[in-house]
């Protein structure tokens, strides 16, 4: 008889792509792996999976198998969470992803204080350089800056956030200080490759106008933390979250400029998929998450 574990395992191994990416992610080795893949299959009587190349395919059995244990482990899920729903402490697993520089400074820790707080939650922490889908990862929750262009998905904002442009002392001194946005196509502006917005475009508002630049500069990355660096050694300007920066802003290696000029939103939100907003775990951290960033009473300078 196949019971939950077997369509957790195969859910898995299918959603990995490989016998050894899922024995990683499973913290075991390649050969058990093919063992309890075998014993399921000797259970059905039927072969799950081609193993004539690197990358599983699936046969016509393990396609049928494979849909439907992604819908009764949904259902059963879903189940768990209609039960638990009043359960004074939540529990399980929660699986969390946020962006690299944000949740390094300000996700670690606090996932720190709330598995103390909450002894029976697991939770999984990744950290990403784009943001991905929460629903396809199978990911609970998930924090994220500005709108949320997924309607599906249930957000709350943790917390208040502006990009601001900003560079070091010794740049400016050697640059000069630009004094409305058209001054930054003079400038070197250090640009993170980041997410679909257009490559090297800042946009700014003020009252009733806006302003679309299109910034240039010597360096880029997909890596935020990289490029901040680079604006810390005096290479250039870059527009960055004000949470990102604040450390920096306080101890004068860091000067904000223009910031009578409005950016696009970049609000910090947890957001879930509808079902999983449901959990009392999802729950309970976004609440402590809203809770600690209110105590942090948001960057000041």
């Amino acid at each position: 008889m196949v019971h939950s574990p077997d369509l957790s395992f195969f859910r898995e191994i299918v959603k990995q792509g490989s016998l050894s990416a899922a024995a990683r992610e499973m913290g075991v080795t390649p050969a058990s792996i093919s063992k309890r893949l075998s014993r399921l299959e000797a259970e059905l009587g039927v072969p799950l999976v081609l193993r004539t190349t690197r990358r599983l395919t699936l046969t016509d059995e393990g396609e049928l198998f494979h849909a439907n244990a992604v819908r009764l482990l949904s259902e059963l899920e879903d189940m768990e969470r209609l039960i638990s729903a009043n359960r004074a402490a939540p529990k399980g697993l929660l699986r969390v992803n946020a962006p690299l520089g944000f949740g390094r400074t300000y996700i670690t820790p606090l996932v720190s204080r709330f598995v103390r707080k909450y002894p029976e939650v697991e939770v999984q922490l990744q950290l990403s350089d784009h943001p991905i889908s929460l629903v396809d990862e199978n990911f609970d929750i998930g924090i994220r800056f500005g709108e949320i262009p997924d309607a599906r998905l249930v957000a709350r904002r943790i917390a208040a956030n502006r990009r601001l442009v900003c560079a070091a002392p010794a740049y400016l001194k050697k640059h000069g200080v630009p004094n409305v946005p058209h001054d930054l196509v003079h400038h070197n502006c250090i640009v993170l490759r980041q997410n679909d917005a257009a490559y090297g475009t800042w946009r700014f508002s003020r009252g009733k106008q806006s302003e679309t630049v299109k910034v240039r500069g010597t360096l880029s990355s997909n890596d935020g933390e990289v490029c901040l660096n680079w604006v810390l050694d005096g290479h250039g300007l870059m527009l960055r979250a004000e949470w990102d920066i604040a450390k920096y802003v306080k101890t004068g290696r860091l000067r904000i400029l223009l910031d009578d000029y409005a950016t696009p939103d970049a609000d910090i939100y947890a957001v879930s998929a509808e079902r999983q907003a449901r959990s009392p775990r999802v729950r309970a951290f976004t609440e402590f998450l809203a809770d600690s960033f209110a105590q942090f009473a948001g960057p000041s300078w």
